[in-house]
């Protein structure tokens, strides 16, 4: 069984292709939840316009998929709470200029 550790780690891998940053740290995964062999994600973009919504599902089946013991990957787009900069690690807004 994949542990929190694993899979926010996993994570770091789905990467904004606009910012060039990584979802976690960008503050865009709002959740994990890990239930033996399923895991769920909960995450947000930047603005609901965004179009890369199924791409970030497809890459954190991908990412998170590949530890061991994973049986299911459930990724859910939410955009409540809204997302905004001072959710972003401090890392990312230095990078960023915030």
């Amino acid at each position: 069984m994949p542990t929190d550790e694993q899979v926010w780690e996993a994570l770091t891998n789905v990467i904004d292709p606009e910012l060039g940053l990584d979802f976690v740290e960008l503050g865009l995964v709002y959740e994990i939840a890990v239930d033996g062999g399923n895991i769920g994600v909960t995450f947000t973009l930047t603005t609901p316009a965004c179009p890369i919504g199924p791409q970030v599902s497809e890459q954190m089946k991908e990412f998170v998929g590949e530890l061991e013991g994973v049986e299911e990957v459930t990724p859910t787009m939410v955009f409540a709470p809204p997302w905004t900069p001072e959710m972003m690690s401090e890392d990312a807004k230095f990078a960023l200029g915030y």
